[in-house]
């Protein structure tokens, strides 16, 4: 059986990085993130960054474990909002 703290912790892990995943499928297929706060990318990077060093210092794997991913689909959105967005001001010019 599972525990509580488990099944919260799959669940939160679950939902934060379907949070992030309909905005980088979005920015792919329309190449555009001009909608997208970079601040928000960031505050999410480094909000990931922190539960990692938490979980390190806790010596707990599943927090590090599931806060990479998190920290990876964070990764793909500022990627894609600095190529996108740079593309965009180009084809203005």
């Amino acid at each position: 059986m599972i525990s509580v703290e488990s099944f919260f912790g799959t669940f939160a892990l679950i939902t934060s990085i379907i949070g992030l995943l309909p905005q980088i499928y979005k920015a792919y297929k329309t190449k555009s993130t001009t909608d997208v706060s970079m601040l928000m990318l960031i505050n999410y990077s480094i909000c990931s960054i922190s539960w990692i060093i938490y979980g390190i210092c806790l010596n707990s794997i599943f927090v590090v474990w599931s806060n990479i991913p998190i920290l990876i689909t964070c990764c793909v959105s500022v990627i894609q909002k600095y190529i996108y967005d740079k593309r965009n001001i180009k084809e203005k010019l």
